[in-house]
């Protein structure tokens, strides 16, 4: 299982879980019936639901199983899903006139994703109108679809390594963080003031390509090494991370500012616009 995200019916979350082997959403059935139903309890709703379909014998309780998702005080839980054809199923034993809507919303869902597997490119545009909706400048935007494409190519790299994703994927990550930046992922989301956030949507353009830098340095070395063990495989991540951090030295020794801030890469494109809108007033005023 990958890819966990949110999804948006009527401004409402819905956390969902894509199999990549079995081309299927799984969608949260509590997020589900609260959207439907607009229970204050939704959980004790679907719980009451269950039972009585468990009663009644019918086989979608039997089907649904549990996934970890991330629940609303930030933790991740155990949470009851079911596929489009299971939620479907539900959808009939639930009164709502909602029902219909919320199934051409599946429909819609489903085929986005099955699209994106066909053609990549409707993923990459996607992503491209999010950033823009949140504020990112285009220079921005695309310094960042840079980073995730590179990213790929290095966790691919450690995969043919036999670095195992989750826990080992993090060490190296932090490794090569704390020989670039000087602090692993962890500290520098803590020196942005950052939360549940992601760590590159919140670096300057600088912050990006530095750490660019360091991930496709290590990829290379990586690809040139061949690296056995997970103890090797630590020692090439932080040669590369060593390449990026002696530019990001260099960097500072020139200019004299921090190649690391901060700021939120999205503080940028706002002071930018600042910059424009006082200058676009002080041109009104002279005339």
């Amino acid at each position: 299982m990958d890819d966990n995200n949110i999804k948006l019916f009527e401004n409402k979350r819905i956390r969902t879980v894509w199999d990549e082997e079995k081309q299927e959403w799984y969608f949260s059935i509590v997020d589900v019936v609260g959207v439907l139903t607009n229970s204050v309890d939704p959980t004790a709703y679907w719980r009451k639901l269950k039972q009585r379909l468990k009663e009644e014998g019918n086989e979608t309780v039997t089907n649904c199983h549990s996934l970890k998702m991330i629940a609303p005080d930030g933790k991740m839980r155990l949470t009851d899903v079911a596929d489009t054809k299971g939620i479907l199923r539900i959808i009939q034993s639930i009164p709502s006139p909602k029902a219909e809507p919320f199934k051409l919303w599946l429909a819609k869902v489903g085929a986005e994703r099955i699209d994106e597997t066909i053609d990549p490119e409707l993923a990459i545009d996607r992503a491209l109108a999010t950033y823009l909706r949140k504020g990112y400048s285009k220079e921005w935007i695309n310094q960042r679809l840079q980073a995730i494409q590179v990213c790929k190519e290095l966790t691919d790299e450690w995969e043919n390594r036999g670095v195992k994703q989750g826990g080992e994927y993090a060490i190296l990550t932090d490794e090569i963080s704390k020989v670039w930046a000087g602090m692993t992922t962890r500290q520098y989301k803590n020196f942005k003031g950052l939360t549940k956030e992601n760590l590159r949507d919140n670096m300057s353009m600088l912050e990006l390509t530095l750490n660019q830098l360091a991930e496709v340095t290590t990829t290379e070395i990586s690809r040139e090494e061949k690296p056995q063990t997970f103890e090797e495989n630590k020692r090439v991540a932080r040669e590369g991370g060593e390449i990026a951090g002696n530019a990001r030295r260099d960097i500072e020794k020139r200019t004299g500012k921090p190649a690391i801030t901060s700021k939120k890469a999205v503080d940028f494109s706002r002071l930018l616009t600042d910059v424009i809108d006082v200058k676009a007033d002080d041109g009104k005023n002279k005339e």
